[in-house]
């Protein structure tokens, strides 16, 4: 029975260990995750204690980079609203570009966050409160890059098939928007979840003392795939649209589609044009984390200016509202109801003529002809091609 007993436990011994080790390192990660000495000790190796913005409170910089982004909270809340409140709006292609407002109404918001908690306050947290305020930024700017992509994906499914959307269709908008959402989180999760160079000083990024360099080249590296998949999708769908229009017959075959392919070039227009101003505007901070992935510690000092090259990623939350309304006249009409109803129109609903100067701007001139095919736009994403319907669309400004 002894030897019996004596085989038994050697066999179990092994197993007893992992266990034993696996909770200690449970414990020491639960207990770094809660020392305030941590953020202290990366912010030192990596020389930021140096910077006089960990001394004092909010620069005067910090507080207009914050003015920014309360603005581009209200503005983004504007076009949400603007989004909700007209059922003309209430299709796939609107519900994703208010899923690219919404994203950017959070990352301003997570900014605001991420300003007033920056600074002093940075060495008062704990890693576990440092890792969720950088983790939203990136959360927010994830699901901007992704809602660009699902927008595209949207486009070329329904513009390369020149088919009107069907009532199933909307449940790909819905997962578009789910997928984007969860993939942004999953993105932006993954350094609390241990891809962080905590106890590995010599592989920490230099802006984000607190994650590995490994994690943000990688971070650029999906951004960089995303943004490719979208040029390559909208290559491929003003090549199809081009294609289809030249290649049309005679009489009303060719004028009925190369209107069609004109309205649906318009309607291109707006996410091209956010698309290009997210690029200019994320291309800086971009390079800059390559280079923080390049140098090494305390090394390449342009890496302690990495607030202003934010600033301007910034920017693009800022002015993505602003294109809404300059390349929409929908939109722009909607947000002038929304906003000053009683200073721009009668009370009848016609359009003063301070109203009207402001309606009839217009980014490009195919812009008129292609907002008087609206009705069709509607109409064609409803499958419901009946004249009435199109007339019931815009018979005055009173009416939505």
């Amino acid at each position: 029975m002894e030897a019996s007993h004596a085989a038994y436990a050697a066999v179990a011994a092994p197993t007893v260990v992992p266990m034993s080790h696996s909770a200690g390192y449970l414990l020491r990660m639960f207990h770094e995750y809660q020392s305030n000495a941590v953020i202290r000790e990366h912010y030192n190796y990596t020389g930021k204690l140096k910077e006089n913005k960990y001394k004092d409170g909010l620069k005067p910089e910090a507080i207009a980079f914050l003015l920014i982004c309360l603005l581009i909270v209200l503005e983004n809340a504007v076009v949400l609203l603007a989004i909700w409140k007209n059922k003309k709006f209430h299709l796939p292609m609107y519900y994703l570009l208010g899923n690219l407002t919404l994203s950017d109404l959070l990352a301003g918001f997570t900014y605001m966050v991420n300003i007033v908690t920056s600074g002093a306050n940075t060495l008062k947290m704990t890693p576990v409160l440092w890792f969720l305020r950088e983790g939203g930024v990136f959360i927010t700017l994830a699901a901007s890059v992704i809602s660009l992509l699902a927008i595209a994906i949207e486009r070329h499914v329904t513009m390369v098939r020149m088919k009107p959307y069907q009532g199933a269709k909307r449940g790909r908008m819905f997962a578009l928007i789910g997928a984007s959402w969860v993939l942004s989180v999953f993105l932006g999760v993954l350094p609390v979840l241990g891809w962080n160079c905590m106890g590995r000083l010599d592989q920490c990024s230099t802006v984000l003392p607190l994650f590995a360099k490994s994690y943000i080249l990688f971070f650029i590296t999906v951004f960089t795939a995303v943004l490719l998949a979208i040029v390559v999708l909208y290559v491929r769908i003003f090549h199809t649209v081009k294609s289809n229009t030249k290649h049309l017959g005679s009489g009303s075959q060719r004028k009925g589609l190369a209107r069609k392919s004109q309205k649906y070039m318009a309607l291109l227009k707006t996410v091209t044009i956010v698309l290009g101003v997210f690029i200019v505007c994320w291309l800086p901070l971009f390079i800059l984390l390559l280079l923080d992935f390049c140098c090494p510690a305390r090394s390449c000092q342009v890496l302690f200016k990495a607030d202003y090259f934010l600033g301007i990623a910034m920017i693009n939350s800022l002015l993505n509202p602003i294109i809404y309304t300059l390349t929409s006249k929908d939109m722009r009409r909607a947000i002038l109801r929304l906003l000053c109803r009683r200073c721009l129109l009668t009370k009848d609903g016609q359009v003063k003529k301070i109203g009207m100067s402001f309606l009839e701007c217009s980014t490009s001139k195919t812009e008129a002809p292609s907002h008087r095919l609206e009705g069709l736009e509607i109409t064609v994403s409803s499958a419901n091609f009946t004249p009435s319907t199109i007339k019931a669309i815009y018979p005055r400004m009173s009416k939505t």
